[in-house]
């Protein structure tokens, strides 16, 4: 039997599957990631005849009904969502998503002399060369002979026949035609899953977590094609408040169901620490309920797949839908969320900049929802997710396979207990090694983009540690300030000392203070404006610093791991300061994360 077909199909007859719901487009709620140059190259292409690339579906597996029958599945959009999203966005004139979730539209305008599209702008507006939208005339809104009297009025000199003949031809895109490979239904989810990957290595890569959205959305007996909503709606509430009236007033049913009324409160809510987009909530809501950690799993629960007699079996795609649906609501559920935010914050993960991994915090959060949902204490469940998510950080857990170490982690934490496995990770991963050696070599970077260098911020944090050479000032009120950053050895300093920017960058080198204090220490070395800081400290003149005492003094660089050292230091005892300091921090590390 052929795995897959292949034939074509007018962008017609397409448009209108789409709109039939024949095949599932799961794009509309999403942004749209093309360059509207790209919708008009996609035109422009087909005006042509040129080809255009595949549409690629796959039948949903046929499913074994209670009753023994089995049920014709939807067919599921694997790849050509963006080219779908175009082309309705510029044909039918359909509105799309941009990335910062804002409605615009796209329009294509169209010289019939030059032969070109492009996208509309305030030139071709005032141009009469130009027709500004191509979509009322494709739709048949705007008949040829009224667009054809229009354009001549407006240009009397050119060729009737000519302008004819390209506004014709601009019609016809309608009928142009586009390439369907269809996967035959009889495809085991590994191999549509592999299919999908393979696709989708080279441009805009796709997840797997598309296909799962593609998946759900083309479901209306289990209500995923909802579940696709309370996703895409909780998302792009927590970027757009506004949204939440767009929900009221244009998708009634969806306003009267519960998963409406499960997310309706981030209408309300702010969110700038944990910005989920759609596969975080899927990974998360998947991970929690299933104890998985690969989407092509998810995959086949939904479809009803019998691991065991390898058969599709309508009673297990309906509990699987279920628990996706559980899995979702606690998701977003508002006391969940909000606890949960506080345990991260309480961490000293104040600001989204100080987690590097999104995955991390997904899988903290799954965590989070296990723990609850079996019961522990709340004393407990903090503990290990912040843990977790500090441990997790530190060795780049999720920095490669993450869909692999995601499923290893549930599955170890299901079958020996959260306590008994983050014990073990920690004696293989976090080891005195780790500590003495392999986490200051880790700060020895330039990248302030570095998991050990955004955990160190997050302990000052939690610790409340002070601002160098502050006396109330909170390097934590900084951080959420976006206060300055300073170089303890100054920049300019260094750079006239023949030092490169991968040197004088190091995040060993790095401290927050108060602006003006940074001003004020300007080019001079460690030795010279330390002779100051003390000078002042001692007379009360209070230039440099806010601090009253040396006493004082030395308890603040105690607590922001400055090496006394600073105190006689100029450019050539700057890689010792590095070294003594890497260390100094890794200590504080280590303090912070044995105190959580």
């Amino acid at each position: 039997m052929a795995k897959y077909s292949v034939h074509q199909q007018p962008v017609d007859t397409l448009l209108s599957w789409i709109k039939s719901g024949e095949i599932a487009i799961p794009e509309i709620q999403r942004p749209f990631v093309w360059k509207a140059t790209k919708v008009r190259d996609l035109i422009d292409s087909l005006y042509k005849g040129y080809p255009v690339g595949y549409i690629i579906t796959w039948r949903n597996p046929d499913v074994k009904l209670k009753n023994g029958e089995l049920s014709a599945g939807k067919k599921v959009l694997i790849d050509g969502q963006q080219r779908i999203t175009a082309l309705t966005a510029a044909i039918v004139g359909q509105r799309v998503l941009n990335k910062n979730y804002k409605e615009i539209s796209i329009r294509i305008a169209f010289n019939p002399v030059a032969e070109k599209f492009d996208v509309l702008n305030k030139a071709h507006e005032r141009s009469p060369q130009w027709i500004n939208n191509i979509n009322p005339i494709i739709n048949d809104e705007i008949s040829i002979s009224k667009a054809i009297r229009k354009y001549k009025n407006e240009n009397p000199e050119v060729d009737e026949d000519l302008i004819e003949e390209r506004i014709e031809n601009l019609k016809k895109i309608k009928n142009k035609q586009v390439g369907i490979i269809e996967l035959d239904h009889s495809l085991d989810i590994d191999t549509v899953t592999e299919i999908f990957i393979r696709i989708n290595q080279k441009g805009v890569v796709l997840s797997n977590a598309d296909f799962v959205m593609s998946k759900i959305a083309s479901d209306e007996q289990h209500e995923g094609n909802k579940m696709r909503k309370l996703i895409d709606y909780f998302c792009r509430l927590i970027v757009d408040k506004d949204f939440n009236k767009h929900i009221q007033d244009n998708d009634s049913e969806f306003a009267n169901h519960e998963f409406y009324r499960a997310i309706k409160w981030m209408a309300g809510g702010t969110d700038s620490l944990y910005v989920p987009d759609y596969i975080d909530v899927l990974r998360t809501a998947f991970t929690y309920k299933f104890s998985r950690g690969k989407f092509s799993d998810l995959v086949a629960l939904l479809s009803g797949r019998n691991f065991e007699t390898r058969s599709y079996e309508d009673e297990i795609a309906e509990n699987s839908y279920k628990m996706l649906a559980e899995g979702l609501t606690n998701f977003v559920n508002q006391t969940n969320y909000q606890r949960f935010l506080m345990i991260v914050q309480s961490a000293g993960f104040i600001d989204q900049k100080l987690i590097s991994s999104k995955t991390s915090l997904n899988f903290s959060y799954s965590l989070y929802l296990k723990l609850r949902s079996e019961g522990m204490p709340e004393a407990r469940i903090q503990h290990f997710v912040k843990r977790w998510l500090v441990m997790s950080l530190l060795i780049g857990r999720y920095s490669g396979s993450a869909e692999s170490m995601i499923d290893e982690d549930i599955k170890q934490i299901n079958e020996k207990g959260v306590a008994a496995y983050l014990h073990q990770m920690e004696q293989s991963n976090l080891g005195a090694g780790f500590w003495d050696f392999g986490l200051v070599d880790s700060l020895e970077t330039s990248s302030v983009n570095n998991n050990a260098y955004n955990v160190y911020l997050a302990a000052q944090c939690h610790f409340n540690a002070p601002a160098f050479l502050a006396k109330t000032m909170k390097i934590r009120s900084l951080i959420e300030q976006r206060g300055d950053v300073h170089h303890l050895f100054p920049k300019k300093y260094l750079m006239n000392n023949n030092y490169p920017q991968k040197a004088y960058n190091q995040v060993a080198n790095y401290v927050h203070t108060e602006q003006a204090t940074n001003i004020k220490i300007g080019m001079a070395a460690p030795t010279d404006y330390m002779l100051k800081v003390i000078d002042e400290v001692n007379n009360g003149s209070r230039t440099l610093t806010t601090l009253d005492s040396e006493t004082v003094l030395w308890e603040n660089l105690k607590e922001n791991d400055i090496p006394l050292l600073i105190n006689d230091c100029d450019h050539t005892s700057y890689n010792e300061f590095l070294r003594r300091r890497r260390n100094l921090m890794a200590k504080k590390i280590k303090t912070y994360y044995e105190s959580l």
